[in-house]
């Protein structure tokens, strides 16, 4: 008779140990500090707040040291979230690298990362309702980095229909007043979204669990544009492709809250903090550099 043995769980490839530690997750007392003001209403004070309405997306400013709520004031909603640094929009959020570094699904304390060359958080998760989801029935998670917004150039593969409502077009018609294309759009994160891969490493979603209130709210460690799409999928219980699918999702979409606040101890607060920097990697790639000839006549 035979013993059955748990799996072997893998160490991860970008383990979390003292020598990278403040690498990966900065000064994590600052930020347990910043988490416990940004959870409380007395010590913040609203610069911005608006709602996206269903089926839509907005782009908007946040400034570095600034905190940004996203919320489902309506209840369950996925909201298809792109960061991008506001001085260059070439570096914008990187969600490969971002999973490898902390988890397919991310909460408080990972940092959302930016593309090469640029390589540092944009920002850093600080609050979020929905933390204690943890691994659910069929293995899934919340706040998905896994897979990325939906477009409508799948939605034609799939169905062969025309419809002009995903998040890939969403967030196109919100970065546009700040002078970007839909070349800008990029992988996302999933936020409020429930997914994971099955048996047979499938990628997998499950309806969306927050309620009415719920929130996840990030700092920027440096100034941002962000634009986040209210999914047409709304809550993805109902989800599938084609135009019969679209009008029976319409009934499951709702709005997504978006308050950008300012510390008011700031000053105190992020004492000795500094805005991200770039790694600094001086090499070129191996490429080796012309030698100078100085020209004589």
């Amino acid at each position: 008779m035979t013993t059955a043995t748990a799996p072997r769980n893998p160490t991860p490839a970008y383990d979390e140990n003292p020598a990278n530690s403040a690498a990966l997750y900065g000064d994590k007392a600052l930020y347990r500090k910043i988490s416990a003001l940004a959870e409380d209403e007395e010590q913040r004070e609203l610069v911005e707040g608006f709602e996206i309405p269903i089926r839509s997306a907005r782009a908007w400013v946040v400034k570095k040291g600034q905190l940004c709520t996203l919320s489902t004031p309506h209840g369950p909603q996925v909201g298809d979230l792109n960061l991008f640094s506001l001085a260059n929009p070439r570096e914008r959020f990187w969600a490969s690298r971002t999973k490898q570094l902390h988890a397919s699904h991310v909460s408080v304390g990972d940092r959302l990362w930016s593309c090469l060359p640029y390589m540092r958080p944009l920002a850093t998760i600080v609050g979020d309702s929905l933390k204690d989801y943890g691994v659910d029935g069929v293995g899934g998670r919340v706040h998905d980095l896994l897979g990325t917004r939906c477009d409508p150039y799948v939605n034609k593969l799939l169905s062969g229909n025309d419809f002009d409502f995903h998040c890939h077009s969403n967030l196109t018609r919100a970065v546009m007043p700040f002078g970007l294309t839909e070349a800008d759009v990029h992988d996302v994160i999933n936020v409020f979204q429930v997914t994971g891969l099955n048996r047979d490493g499938k990628y997998f979603m499950e309806t969306c669990p927050a309620k009415p209130g719920d929130y996840f709210t990030f700092f920027a460690e440096t100034d941002l544009l962000c634009a986040m799409s209210a999914c047409p999928g709304g809550d993805l219980s109902v989800y599938g492709w084609g135009e019969d699918s679209a009008k029976r999702m319409l009934d499951t979409c709702r709005p997504l809250g978006v308050a950008v606040f300012e510390m008011k101890e700031r000053d105190e607060v992020l004492k000795g903090w500094k805005e991200s920097e770039r790694p600094g990697y001086n090499g070129v790639h191996g490429v080796k550099m012309p030698v100078f000839v100085e020209q004589t006549k």
